[in-house]
């Protein structure tokens, strides 16, 4: 699958090594990574890792050319949080450099919005010095709640290199509808975050359900559909289905995976008819 890609929170935080086997197994050609593992919910007790390390980087980037695989994304670059400079990123920079990244992710809890949005502008620029693009989340309950606040993000920074992700649970949950993505500039998209889940909160602590549990492409309520037909065909679907229920029920990454994976081709299937 060509546009299909993991996330990092989809297994909670596997290996390196063991995540570029497992994508390469489902038949996927894009990994998306952290640059810490495991995350703050290590339901599967993974040993820590950090891509910061060169030998593991090393061994990373020889694996992935075995494999054929990239890296799609670096996950979580929440740089702007109040009195954070994104002047001490510059390292991370070079190492997803070497690592042939193509995107870096980012997302505000800066509510100061002309600071966040000039710490965005620098990001973009930093990252775009070593041929890296930059895609902007929004989601509820952070300072870009919604479509609109990342549009208006994007168009202050003004570069072509600065994007869109479109996350499919903070679309809808936040009022977002296919009508919504279908009139923007097909070119703003950058990256897409692919899940289903019910449309009124399963849990109170909205961005808790969003890292922790989430439905497989088809088994929830939302409209995927229409909204995937309206968005562009080359973009990166990152599978993002994170599930602690079915970590403790004794359900394995590659299980989990490989039924969303199986669902996610014959829902684009559907589309592409």
């Amino acid at each position: 699958m060509e546009r299909m890609a993991i996330e990092p929170v989809s297994h909670f935080g596997l290996p390196p090594l063991q995540l570029v086997d497992l994508v390469a197994d489902l038949g996927c050609r894009h990994v998306s990574v952290w640059m810490n593992s495991p995350g703050p919910i290590n339901v599967y007790n993974y040993p820590q890792t950090s891509l910061r390390d060169a030998p593991l980087r090393k061994e990373m980037i020889a694996a992935m050319r075995e494999k054929d695989l990239s890296i799609s994304l670096i996950d979580g670059f929440m740089i702007f949080r109040p009195g954070a400079d994104v002047e001490n990123l510059a390292e991370d920079f070079e190492i997803a450099k070497e690592l042939g990244v193509t995107n870096i992710n980012t997302a505000s809890f800066e509510f100061d919005q002309e600071r966040a949005f000039d710490q965005l502008a620098r990001l973009v620029d930093m990252a775009g010095a070593v041929g890296i693009d930059t895609v902007v989340e929004f989601a509820p309950e952070t300072a870009l709640p919604n479509l609109a606040s990342a549009v208006a993000a994007v168009n202050y920074v003004g570069r072509s290199n600065c994007r869109l992700l479109i996350d499919m649970m903070h679309l809808v949950r936040s009022g977002g509808t296919a009508a919504d993505i279908a009139a923007l500039d097909p070119n703003m998209i950058g990256y897409v975050h692919l899940c289903d889940a019910t449309v009124a909160p399963a849990m109170p602590n909205y961005l808790l359900e969003a890292t922790s549990e989430r439905l497989i492409p088809g088994e929830g309520e939302f409209p995927l559909k229409e909204i995937l037909s309206v968005l562009p065909r080359d973009v990166i679907l990152g599978l993002e289905i994170p599930s602690v229920s079915k970590a403790e029920a004794g359900i394995t990454p590659s299980e989990h995976l490989a039924t969303a994976v199986d669902a996610t081709r014959r829902l684009l299937a559907e589309v592409d008819r």
